[in-house]
């Protein structure tokens, strides 16, 4: 028999530095999660991943366990590590603070096409071109 499924949080946790203070704490312990285990677990499982943000989907089951799915950084980080900026324009639409090419566009669709809600890369990449155009980053061919 299947567990009975308490909460499903999501969080964004640098990789290899989850802690049990804010923001890993306060989501989970009220759910009853030992929050020092899963951040060791966590920490482990993202060790080779240092310097990105990693989302994290946590199930909690009713008697206290719980599972978590690690998914790819997510395309604003892709796009933040390739270009080289630290954050994206306030101002899209008027300040560009950077440019990608389509081919740098593709490999970022590439990497994220499992955790994106398509199987096409064509759709991929244009969810990343809109990704890259709402931070304010200039598209080139």
């Amino acid at each position: 028999m299947a567990k009975k499924i308490k909460a499903v949080v999501r969080l964004q946790i640098p990789a290899g530095q989850a802690t049990p203070a804010p923001p890993v704490g306060p989501a989970l312990a009220p759910h009853g999660v030992n929050t020092s285990e899963f951040c060791k677990a966590f920490n482990d499982a993202t060790k080779d991943q240092k310097g990105w943000i990693i989302p994290v989907i946590v199930t909690v089951f009713e008697d206290r366990t719980y599972v978590f799915k690690i998914k790819q950084p997510t395309v604003a980080e892709f796009l933040k590590k390739t270009v080289g900026i630290e954050k994206g324009s306030g101002q899209p639409n008027k300040i560009k603070v950077g440019k990608i090419t389509r081919a740098q566009l593709k490999e970022i669709a590439k990497k994220k096409l499992p955790d994106l809600n398509t199987s096409d890369l064509e759709a991929a990449l244009r969810i990343v071109e809109g990704t890259a155009k709402n931070m304010g980053l200039e598209i080139v061919d």
